[in-house]
This record gives structure tokens, C-alpha cells and sequence, in this order.
């Protein structure tokens, strides 16, 4: 007789075992046509799944995270499905889930064409609309093999001969179609009505570029066709707002193969970076922080102490002289510690908050480099506190203040935050670490934050806390972080005379709120479509004449403009006054200055948004405060 415990707390008795499906039918006839699956005891389970021992359950349905994952695991079997109808001598390998969607993997004869992708998504939506039941069974891993072996499926069969062979496996069925899998899956395939084939790419055969070239198709499920077509829509505005594509247009800055992964900034791009630089530079003077810079060469024996050298290995650049081998600084930190080295430190001099805009190298798999999302040479508005334990948790609160500001200054308001917590293999006490991740729990808690936990993710060093941007088309970006470290000042031995004239090992903190500048840059044009707000455009105003009369009231108001500081530029030629506005326009310059009869006469200017609002008449002095005032508030 098993007791059911619900989320609400309450509770169902049954005489028999039931499965999950049967308790939600017993809840209502609405809630069991939405079930996808259940959550048993924390575990994510089948609907079918029975039910003999008193549980806490949750029905998973379309409106929960886990039930998306379930849907979109469903579809990518539903595509193997498909591909195996329409191309019987194909042989499946793998399939899981990924970020919006899903991908399977085939070997096949030939490449599989567009044409191909149409026909497969067509019998997709048949086999939804057969509605086939999906049933799970459980056979031991010798039977799972041979199972796979006698239907030709011999990528499929390797997989299994890699599992321990006193395991039982799990297969699931719909139709004439069965493939291995540790599931939960949906228990239907009418439960799969929002979903499209979205690209076909190369994949070798478990990864080893040795093995065979598979085709792997990608696809993209969701709960219904609203959640669908807004995803599609994103996408095709992440197209348009590509900003390699945009820098091109706006020439901002540019990548070749000369240089692989290193950007070549224009003096646009390079003036939205100066803006960023400059304005970073000067919220951490206001927070105490000092600025230095280190050397872009330094021995190996350093990163070798400091542990970089093996965590690197391959991602560090290095050079070689006179007998020695040097390396292109891959990060900031040994280097710092080797600043704070110089001199006797007392706990009077604590904390200590050392900041620089250091330019590391690191040697990125080709096939990673995008634009200016993943480069080979960065800069972070990267900075270090040193401290004691005792000060940890006002140096996290401090910092966590700082970084929601500027976030706020650039229109960043939606920031997720985890907590990542001790791994395994780790550095330092227990009780060292109970402390710190304490420190860094209150310091989010008493803030009121919401945060998400993520057990054994800390760096073997000590934990930390990320923080992550939310952009207009609901892209995570992960950019700030604060983080615990242990060992690497005792590695290089850094110390302080602690009050009682003890000598004590300081704690690091590493922190950086955008993280790398040539990446935030990136986000933000993104997120603008290119059309930066006036604090950051490397234009902020142009001042255009309608005709030759008018060109020495252009030329005062232009020099006023620059006298006040505005990074401004003046367009004389003998062009038409429409032409100018539309090209001065798609180089997205928040505002145009025209310059006519009524203005020459009334000494005033017509101001014109990027928008292309007619704004109206302005003195120039009004119009100089309006600029003055949107440019303090980051708008």
C-alpha cells in the first residue's frame, strides 16, 4: 500500500502499486494528458514507472525544466527513427540533449542533403501523428549487444561492449524502432509537437579525428509551437545582429588569417573599447583598487610554481632565449603576487586590491575562435585582493556591489548567480573551506540574491560565485566571477605579519565583472544591434549643412561640440541632405545635427535621433547639456 507524498505535501494512498501515470490520473484526467514523466525520490523517471514503496513524487510536465529535457531527448530518438524509415542502411550512434535542442549522429553512404533534412522532418510529424506508445525494457548488457549486432548496428553495439558487463541496460521502443538509452523518455510520440531539423555538420565517431567522419544533424525541440517559433525568431535575430557582421558594416574592427584569433581594431571599434577601459579604470580607483602592469614575458620556472604551466600545458604560448624558455603571460595573477612580494606586509595593509588591464595569450583550438567571443590574445578588467580569511566575506559584499552597477551602466539587469562549491581533488582544509564557502553563501544571502548552487564546481583552489548576463534574445553570458584561492600565494610565497606577529599566508581573490573586453565587446554590439548608446558610440554626433551657405555656422557649432569634449565630426560635401542623413544613419550615429536657413538665422540646430525622430530645435547650448546629461547616466 504505497503512501504518495505530493510538492504541496499532500498525500495519496493507493492498495496496490500504481505507476506514475496512474497517480496522476487519480489527481485529475488534465494534469495525466499533460504528464511527460515523474520525479521519484529527486530521480527523474518514465510515466510508466511503478510505484510498490511509499515516495515523494513530482509529475513532470511541459511547464517544468526536466520536462523540456525529457521532450527534447524524445525527439532526437524520434529523429533516429525517422532516418532509419527513410534510410534503412544508415546506422544510429548517438543522440543527447544540448542547449535548446538535441543532435544525432549517423554513418551513412553519402552526405545526407537539404532535401534529405525535409523529407526526415516530414516523417518526424508522421510518426507524431501515429502516436506511438514508447516503452522501456530492461536486458543485461550481453543481450543489448547482440540485440544491436543482429540488426547491423555495430556503432551502437561498440558503445554497449564499453559498458561493465555485469550492468543491465536500458532500451526503449515506439514502433518498429528500439534504440538503447538510460531515458526518461515521454510516453507517447504525439507528446512531440514542436520541434525542427536545424543544421547538418561532421563529427568524428566518438570524437578521435582518427575514426570515421559520422553526419550529425541538429535539431531544436520545445513544449509547443509559440516556445518554437520565438526561439526561431531569436536566432534570425542573432543573425542580423551578428556582430562580426556588424563590425564589418560599422568598421570596427576586423580578424584575418595572418593572425588567428588576434582582432585588428579600427579607430571606431577601438573607441568603444578606450570608452569601456577608461570608465572600468575609473570605478575601480573609486573602490580602492591600485593599477599595475605586468611583463608579457616571464620564465617558465613561475608558471610552473604557480601551477599553470600543468593546467595550461598546451594553451601557453612560449618563447625561447638565451637558454631559457619564457611564456606569454596566459593570465595575470603569478604576476601580481610577485608585485605584493616586494616588501614586508603587515595585516594593517590588508586588504590589498591590485587591478590591471593585462594582455594575455592563450593558444585556442582553431576551431573555437568566433570573432570576438573567443580570441587568442585578451585583455580582462582583471583584478586580485589580497586578504585575510576574517575579510573575506566584506571584500565579496563590496565587490558584488560593484559589479551591479556596471552591469546596470550597461543595461544588464537580468544576472544569474552560482555558487560553486568544493570539488574532490582540492587544496586546503575542510575547515579552511567551510569558511570560505560560508563567507561567500552570506555574503549573497544578506543581499537577498537569488543564487543557484553547483555542488563540487569550485576550482581545486577554492570556490566561487559566477555571474551571468541575460541579453535581449535570452542568451546567457557568463562574465563576472569572484573566486576563493588557497594555494597559489603560498605557492609563491606570499605572506603578511598577522596581529599577534604571526607570519600568515593571505588569501587571494581573483575577480573580473566583464571578464575579457574584446568578448564584452562582442555582447554589447549584439545586444545594441550596433547601435551603441551615446556614452560608448565611437560617434556621438555629426553636424551636417544643407547648403554651402551654410557651412561656417556648421563649422561653430561643429568646434563647440569638440570644445565640449563630444567625440563629433562635420560632413561638408556638396551632397544632398537626404543622402547624408540616410549614410550618416546606418553608420548608427545616436544623433544628426541640421544645419539650414531657419537655423543659420535663429542660431539654433535641428537635432535628429538615430531612430530617426525629429527631435526639434535646439540652442546649442541646450542641446550640449541634453548630450552632457544622457552621456553622465549611461543612457
Amino acid at each position: 500500500m504505497p503512501v504518495i507524498t505530493l510538492p504541496d505535501a499532500s498525500k495519496r494512498e493507493f492498495d496496490n502499486a500504481v505507476t506514475v501515470m496512474e497517480v496522476a490520473q487519480s489527481i485529475g484526467s488534465g494534469l495525466a494528458k499533460a504528464t511527460l514523466a515523474g520525479k521519484v525520490n529527486g530521480e527523474i523517471v518514465d510515466a510508466s514507472t511503478v510505484i510498490e514503496n511509499d515516495i515523494e513524487l513530482q509529475i513532470i510536465t511541459a511547464k517544468d525544466k526536466e520536462g523540456l529535457e525529457v521532450i527534447r531527448h524524445s525527439t532526437a530518438h524520434l529523429l533516429a527513427q525517422a532516418v532509419k524509415r527513410l534510410f534503412p542502411e544508415a546506422q544510429v550512434t548517438i543522440g543527447p540533449v544540448i542547449d535548446n535542442g538535441f543532435y544525432y549522429d549517423f554513418s551513412y553512404e553519402r552526405p545526407f542533403t537539404p532535401e534529405d533534412i525535409k523529407k526526415i522532418e516530414k516523417e518526424m510529424q508522421r510518426l507524431v501523428a501515429s502516436n506511438l506508445e514508447i516503452k522501456r525494457s530492461v536486458v543485461s548488457r550481453d543481450q543489448a549487444v547482440k540485440f544491436f549486432r543482429d540488426l547491423g548496428e555495430s556503432y551502437k553495439a561498440e558503445i554497449i561492449e564499453s559498458i561493465p558487463s555485469n550492468e543491465d541496460l536500458s532500451l526503449y521502443t515506439q514502433g518498429d524502432f528500439t534504440d538503447l538509452c538510460r531515458g526518461p523518455h515521454v510516453p507517447s510520440t504525439s507528446k512531440l509537437k514542436a520541434f525542427k531539423l536545424m543544421k547538418i555538420a561532421g563529427a568524428y565517431w566518438r570524437g578521435n579525428s582518427d575514426n570515421e567522419m559520422l553526419q550529425r544533424i541538429y535539431g531544436t525541440a520545445w513544449n509547443d509551437k509559440k516556445e518554437l517559433n520565438a526561439y526561431l525568431y531569436r536566432l534570425e535575430e542573432a543573425e542580423k545582429r551578428d556582430h562580426r557582421k556588424l563590425a564589418k558594416t560599422l568598421d570596427f574592427f576586423h580578424t584575418q588569417e595572418e593572425a588567428p584569433g588576434m582582432v585588428f581594431w579600427h579607430e571606431k571599434g577601438w573607441a568603444i573599447y578606450q570608452q569601456i577601459e577608461q570608465y572600468i579604470r575609473e570605478k575601480l580607483r573609486m573602490h580602492g583598487y591600485g593599477e599595475v602592469k605586468t611583463p608579457q614575458l616571464v620564465d617558465r620556472s613561475l608558471w610552473e610554481r604557480s601551477g599553470h604551466w600543468d593546467k595550461f600545458g598546451d594553451m601557453i604560448f612560449t618563447t625561447h632565449s638565451e637558454h631559457r624558455d619564457y611564456a606569454i603571460k596566459p593570465m595575470n595573477c603569478p604576476c601580481h603576487v610577485q608585485i605584493y612580494n616586494q616588501g614586508l606586509k603587515s595585516y594593517k595593509d590588508l586588504p590589498l586590491r591590485m587591478a590591471e588591464f593585462g594582455s594575455c595569450h592563450r593558444n585556442e583550438p582553431s576551431g573555437t575562435l568566433h570573432g570576438l567571443m573567443r580570441v587568442r590574445n585578451f585583455v580582462q578588467d582583471d583584478a586580485h585582493i589580497f586578504c585575510a580569511e576574517s575579510q573575506i566575506q566584506d571584500e565579496v559584499s563590496s565587490f558584488i556591489d560593484l559589479l551591479f552597477d556596471v552591469y546596470k551602466d550597461f543595461g544588464f539587469e537580468d544576472v544569474l548567480i552560482k555558487l560553486s562549491t568544493r570539488p574532490e581533488k582540492r587544496v586546503g582544509s575542510d575547515e579552511v573551506w567551510d569558511k570560505a564557502e560560508k563567507a561567500l553563501e552570506l555574503a549573497l544571502d544578506n543581499k537577498g540574491l537569488d543564487w543557484e548552487l553547483q555542488p563540487g564546481e569550485g576550482a581545486f583552489y577554492g570556490p566561487k560565485i559566477e555571474f551571468s548576463l541575460k541579453d535581449c534574445l535570452e542568451r546567457v553570458w557568463q562574465c563576472g566571477t569572484i573566486q576563493v584561492d588557497f594555494s597559489m600565494p603560498g605557492r609563491l610565497d606570499a605572506s603578511f605579519i598577522a596581529e599577534d606577529g604571526s607570519k600568515q599566508v593571505p588569501v587571494m581573490l581573483h575577480r573580473a565583472i566583464l571578464g575579457s573586453l574584446e568578448r564584452f565587446i562582442g555582447i554589447l554590439i549584439e545586444q545594441h544591434a550596433g547601435t551603441m548608446p551615446a556614452w560608448l558610440a565611437p560617434e556621438q554626433v555629426v553636424v551636417l549643412n544643407i547648403a554651402s551657405r551654410h557651412e561656417a555656422y556648421a563649422e561653430q557649432v561643429y568646434a563647440e561640440l569638440e570644445k565640449q569634449g563630444f567625440r563629433a565630426k562635420i560632413d561638408l560635401r556638396n551632397e544632398k541632405i537626404g543622402f547624408k542623413i540616410r549614410e550618416h544613419s546606418m553608420q548608427r550615429i545616436p544623433y544628426l545635427i541640421i544645419i539650414g536657413d531657419k537655423e543659420l538665422e535663429e542660431q539654433t540646430v535641428t537635432v535628429r535621433s538615430q531612430k530617426g525622430d525629429d527631435l526639434g530645435s535646439f540652442t546649442i547650448d541646450a542641446f550640449v547639456q541634453q548630450l552632457k546629461q544622457e552621456i553622465q547616466h549611461r543612457k
